[in-house]
């Protein structure tokens, strides 16, 4: 496999490039509003599953027509919202804020409708793998996420706490969920950065047909806060993917993004129906058990639109 991983400029530059994947249709028009392409990601996340249910909410009410990009992530998705091709989009709160995705930004402005869930960052490993500790990874066959997703984006940092770079220090591949998972099975790489929720499908799929583990970076995370204060502690319980131990690491908060040019209306109708249709995102993805008005409101550091407001007063009775 080869080891090669783009720079952050080059991968931060792709962001504005247009993904080929297709768009797919789930509702009839409505008075006069353009399409509601929501960019998700890939299809063993939870940006796709959640993304696909939000689709079928808002074909129905408020009745405009959606769609769902399949995406690599993150980063390719601000480039969905700023180009226009997507008019919602789930992202990580540390791309939203990143200041090298910025430039893109001045004629876009980004603001969001909810805070959606928290992704723990997974570093999956054999369970039988000498690998023990995140500084072991050197000299290693490691994919640290797909070009243009937010994996790509927190897997050298966290790498940095422990002074090693994926160009210098190990043999790095750039591979989406779906392409790890497949090369894990295989012995073709020692481990792969993820950022999901808990359980992410994919890795779940993993550890019944491969016994895996986590590997503890509570340490790292400490560091790595006091530098992007984005990020948090999180837990992932015993019994996950089978681990006999929680496992501390970093999370990140998820947003569903728009461009602050989105009408009032549209962005309260759509906060609303996404609230009112918690059941259906719990049902398709145990990461949609956490979205309700408390939590979605959450959004720091990137601003709420006026019309995600306008929907929280009103559920909130505020």
């Amino acid at each position: 496999m080869p080891g090669v991983v783009v720079s952050r400029r080059t991968l931060l530059g792709g962001a504005l490039a247009l993904a080929g994947a297709g768009v797919v249709g789930c509702g009839g028009p409505g008075a006069g509003e353009a399409p509601v392409v929501v960019a998700t990601g890939g299809p063993q996340g939870v940006y796709r599953r959640l993304g696909d249910a939000l689709a079928a909410l808002w074909a129905a009410d408020p009745g405009v027509a959606t769609g769902v990009l399949a995406t690599e992530g993150s980063v390719d998705n601000v480039g969905m919202l700023v180009s226009g091709r997507a008019r919602v989009a789930f992202c990580a709160a540390d791309v939203a804020v990143d200041g090298a995705v910025d430039g893109a930004r001045p004629r876009h402005p980004l603001q969001a409708l909810a805070r959606v869930h928290d992704d723990a960052i997974h570093v999956v490993v054999p369970a039988e793998s000498p690998v023990r500790r995140l500084a072991d990874l050197a000299g290693r066959r490691v994919s640290v996420g797909a070009r243009n997703s937010g994996v790509l984006v927190i897997a050298p940092r966290l790498l940095a706490t422990v002074g090693l770079t994926a160009e210098r220090d190990l043999r790095a591949v750039m591979l989406g969920l779906a392409d790890s998972v497949a090369a894990l099975e295989r012995d073709e790489i020692d481990a792969f950065f993820w950022s999901g929720g808990v359980p992410t499908v994919g890795v779940d799929q993993l550890a019944h047909t491969r016994p895996v583990r986590l590997l503890d970076l509570g340490e790292e995370t400490v560091r790595l806060r006091s530098l992007y204060p984005v990020y948090d502690v999180t837990t992932v319980p015993a019994g996950t993917y089978g681990l006999t131990d929680p496992v501390s690491t970093a999370s990140v908060r998820n947003v569903l993004l728009v461009t602050a040019d989105m009408a009032p209306a549209l962005a309260e109708s759509l906060t609303r129906v996404m609230l009112e249709g918690r059941e259906t995102l719990a049902a398709a993805d145990p990461a949609g058990r956490v979205i309700d008005p408390r939590s979605a409101i959450g959004t720091q550091p990137v601003a709420l639109h006026p019309g995600a407001v306008a929907a929280y007063r009103t559920s909130k009775g505020l």
